[in-house]
């Protein structure tokens, strides 16, 4: 029987639970931001349409938060059952910033998403907007604390180490690490883009079925401006992250790049397979210069290569994990645009658009979570061997679990999660599809007036 690595299971089963955990938050961290606006054009223009968006999105951001909370629980678990030595080790700087974290999510985003969901008509309108804003400024809070404590691991300052433990010298200094503000950033926009093209894609999909309502080309037409406005700030923004990275992580862009040994005037590679053992790449399709040029702003600039490094991580995953992403960006880049200059001609009448690019918008439904994920696995195993880079390497702080039990474990996880996401789109559709009062496009035609008004006849009597 082979032997199996207590170790990369115990990589294995957290990463299955990131995965797993950061589909949810991706969603609902820009999702409150949305339904903040939703609200004040309700409250701005009194158009109830944008009411029953607000109220529908709500219903989708309270299922999204309870599966992002039941899921953040059971990843905490793994501090404790499969990297103890994480915490012994870590733990002044690592408990504090999850405790903030865990404050944020329970006493501010909980609290409150209570009263968006159930205090509309209890408490003021005015009151209840607020509420609206305290679980955005709450979802975004929850984020700015992870992501402290993920970034001061990829770039670690602000710390001394005494007998083997590390202590805290500077809370500035961890707050504010080199790489903080490019990956909140980095990673907020991230959030904002997997939202628009949820909140776009369902609203696609309810016209294709059709069960649109009054309020579905209002948030469709949202959804696609935001995203259509974020993509190229992304790609200015993740230009900016690699060549911080570049400075502080080279291996990782190395890996990411394929690049084995040190050059001037490196290849974009668009397609390679890389080969570890062998140390260098098959089948190699490039563009000559281009990867000095975007990370080094010079055609003849020098990249690293990994044969200058004692220790790198895995090359192939870095490697295509990146592509999938960038591939994923730039389909979300065509389809954004595409599709807010066809809705546009249309007049934002949904129906009035071409028929495949509606098809088109909802197809990109979940491709922020497949784009987000493929960028968490370049930033988390790129750190590899090290869980705080330089200092501090990730077999050093695993539990001496045998490996036949942390398998057990990890099967269940993975069984669990393919029926939760099954689960949480069956519900999604369910949502979407539910019958509801259709309307027709077409301004000042009878049916519009009187799916309007019906709709608003509904809503009083709820």
């Amino acid at each position: 029987m082979m032997d199996l690595d207590p170790v990369l299971l115990a990589r294995l089963q957290f990463g299955a639970n990131i995965t797993f955990h950061i589909l949810f938050p991706t969603i609902s961290i820009a999702l409150g931001w949305m339904l903040l606006f939703m609200r004040w054009r309700w409250l701005r223009t009194n158009h109830r349409p944008w009411l029953t968006a607000y109220r529908f999105w709500t219903k989708v951001f309270a299922l999204t938060f309870a599966l992002g909370v039941v899921s953040g629980i059971t990843m905490s678990f793994q501090f404790g059952t499969n990297w103890p030595g994480f915490m012994e080790k870590v733990g002044n700087i690592a408990g504090p910033l999850l405790g903030f974290e865990v404050l944020t999510a329970f006493f501010l985003e909980a609290t409150f998403l209570g009263v968006m969901l159930f205090g509309h008509g209890r408490v003021s309108e005015r009151i209840h907007l607020l509420a609206t804003f305290l679980v955005a400024f709450g979802t975004t809070m929850s984020a700015f604390w992870i992501l402290v404590l993920n970034s001061w691991m990829q770039t670690p300052v602000g710390y001394e180490i005494i007998n083997g433990e590390f202590h805290v010298t500077s809370w500035l200094e961890i707050l504010f690490n080199p790489s903080f503000p490019y990956r909140f950033i980095h990673m907020l926009l991230a959030s904002f883009l997997t939202m628009s093209f949820l909140v776009a894609g369902v609203s696609a999909w309810q016209v294709l079925r059709g069960k649109a309502n009054a309020s579905t080309p209002l948030a469709l037409r949202a959804a696609i401006t935001v995203a259509a406005l974020l993509i190229p700030l992304q790609i200015l923004v993740g230009d900016m992250h690699g060549l911080n990275t570049l400075h502080h992580q080279p291996q990782k862009i190395a890996a990411v790049e394929g690049v084995w040994e040190t050059e001037k005037g490196a290849p974009l590679l668009l397609f390679a397979i890389p080969d570890q053992s062998e140390r260098r790449n098959h089948f190699e399709i490039g563009i000559p210069k281009m990867a000095s040029l975007i990370l080094t702003h010079d055609m003849d600039g020098e990249i690293k290569g990994l044969n200058e490094f004692d220790a790198h991580p895995p090359v192939r995953p870095l490697f295509f994990a990146f592509r999938i992403m960038v591939a994923v960006g730039s389909l979300m880049l065509l389809v954004s645009w595409g599709g807010w200059w066809m809705l546009r001609r249309a007049g934002w009448q949904p129906d009035r658009a071409p028929r495949w690019m509606i098809g088109s918008i909802a197809a990109m439904t979940f491709s922020g979570w497949i784009a987000t994920v493929s960028g968490w696995y370049v930033t988390e195993i790129g750190r590899q061997p090290w869980i705080v880079q330089g200092l501090l390497k990730t077999a050093d702080v695993a539990s001496a679990t045998p490996a036949s039990h942390i398998a057990l474990t990890l099967a269940g996880y993975l069984v669990t999660y393919v029926l939760l996401i099954i689960a949480y789109v069956s519900v999604l559709r369910y949502m979407a599809e539910k019958p509801s009062d259709t309307y027709d496009p077409a301004p000042g035609s009878g049916a519009a007036v009187l799916g309007a008004s019906q709709l608003a006849r509904k809503e009083d009597g709820a």
